[in-house]
């Protein structure tokens, strides 16, 4: 049995993280997608309220689940019997970044591979620091976001794109 984690922020979930799930689902026995709890970046929504968007939007499949961590993925990975790190590659910037990280994991856990999926080309440059950055400036992310997503992110960042 191959099991696989998604790790990522997630702030917000994004159609392109939704489509490296579905594309990712038929190549694994077990997919768990799961929130960065402690990154250090400052986020828009909680890793709780990250988690029920997250739970909200993925198809209902009993090989997918959703959860948080803290600490390096390895060490989830091992706690959890993963062995294996989804990983979504957009740019080369992407890779250079991801494949560092890779080699990193591969040297503190030997036996958890990295495994890269492409997004499909329509979200080959979504981000979400770019959808939020949209949003803030009152432009249009319904392409880019599924509609209870889009909801909760307008709602959240409306103090900052209300005229005064």
């Amino acid at each position: 049995m191959v099991s696989a984690i998604y790790p990522g922020s997630f702030d917000p979930v994004t159609r392109g993280h939704l489509d490296l799930i579905e594309r990712a689902l038929p190549l694994f026995d077990r997919l768990t997608v799961a929130v960065a709890a402690n990154s250090t970046k400052t986020a828009t929504f909680t890793a709780e309220e990250r988690v029920e968007m997250l739970r909200e939007v993925l198809p209902k499949d009993k090989r997918l689940s959703v959860t948080s961590f803290r600490g390096l993925v390895v060490d989830f990975c091992k706690s959890q019997g993963i062995g294996a790190v989804l990983r979504g590659v957009r740019t080369v910037s992407d890779f250079e970044y991801e494949y560092q990280m890779a080699l990193t994991n591969r040297h503190m856990a030997p036996g958890i591979e990295t495994v890269f999926v492409m997004p499909s080309v329509q979200y080959s440059y979504v981000s979400s620091s770019l959808i939020r950055e949209i949003v803030r400036n009152g432009g249009d992310v319904a392409s880019f976001l599924p509609p209870q997503v889009e909801r909760r992110l307008r709602d959240r960042l409306r103090p900052l794109s209300s005229p005064s």
